[in-house]
């Protein structure tokens, strides 16, 4: 079940079966001020041929609903994004996690409102993924950190395999043993990792990017080998390959052609399912 889906995940998401991710994680936009128009659309189990095809042979019918155009200022951004992640929670397991990768322009509005959808007991961590890059603002203090939500959908029963937990450096080796130094400590909830490096042999030239280290960890220790991970944001395909290279499965969605291309060639290795799109040869 390895796939990536060109399409709107509003269509895309009623159409994947039930309880088939143990881990969802999306990197949604951040609301920075480029202009998009994204259309409703209402899919319905349909009673004849349909016009859009799902798992299993089956076909749904799918109604435009009018609506505006968001500029990513989004008027009502928890309006763009809570209706994809509630269609999105029907494909997790009883035990599986969601994670939403924010910056400091939407978090705050999106952990009250997944709060309200979820329930706070559901809440298990804010963790802030530090770097130390680019620009620095003469103006403000330079903004150098996003925020990833967890939730589990059972607060009892979860997947954390804390032996696969990446161990990181003591600041201070000097102050501990010889052999915890040697082991290193466990992460806490900052994460200091540096962004994609221009000029590395990550870089695929898409933009918004996320280090594999970051989704490594989060694929490692929050699903087991042989799961499937979902993320419906899927831009160049970086949750793909950190589960494909940890012997897990993945479903990507992207509404952007070039977005699905870039992760198409970047994840030949584990021979996805190209759905809605032929990869260009290069």
């Amino acid at each position: 079940m390895n796939k990536i889906i060109l399409g709107d995940n509003a269509t895309v998401l009623p159409t994947l079966p039930a309880g088939f991710a143990r881990l969802i994680y999306i990197d949604p936009p951040f609301n920075t001020g480029t202009a998009q128009k994204r259309d409703r659309i209402r899919v319905r189990a349909a009673e004849g041929p349909g016009v859009r095809g799902g798992f299993g042979g089956r076909r749904f019918d799918v109604e435009r609903v009018a609506s505006g155009s968001f500029a990513d200022e989004f008027d009502d951004y928890p309006a763009f994004l809570l209706p994809r992640i509630e269609s999105a929670l029907r494909c997790l397991t009883p035990d599986g996690s969601l994670f939403v990768h924010l910056d400091s322009r939407e978090v705050h509005h999106v952990k009250v409102a997944l709060d309200g959808l979820l329930g706070r007991g559901r809440f298990k961590n804010e963790i802030i993924w530090a770097y130390d890059y680019g620009a620095r603002s003469k103006s403000r203090w330079p903004a150098k950190h996003d925020t990833i939500l967890w939730y589990a959908m059972d607060p009892e029963r979860y997947v954390f395999d804390f032996d696969q937990m990446d161990r990181i450096p003591y600041m201070a080796p000097g102050l501990v043993s010889k052999e915890k130094a040697a082991r290193g400590k466990t992460p806490t909830d900052v994460w200091w990792h540096t962004i994609v490096p221009t000029s590395g042999h990550e870089k695929t030239g898409y933009p918004t990017q996320k280090p594999l280290g970051i989704l490594n960890r989060i694929v490692k220790v929050h699903s087991r080998p042989r799961d499937v991970v979902l993320d419906f944001f899927a831009g160049s395909g970086t949750t793909g390959e950190a589960a494909a290279r940890h012997d897990r499965r993945f479903v990507l969605v992207d509404s952007n052609p070039e977005a699905v291309r870039v992760a198409a060639r970047r994840l030949a290795f584990a021979r996805p399912e190209h759905v809605g799109f032929d990869l260009d040869p290069a």
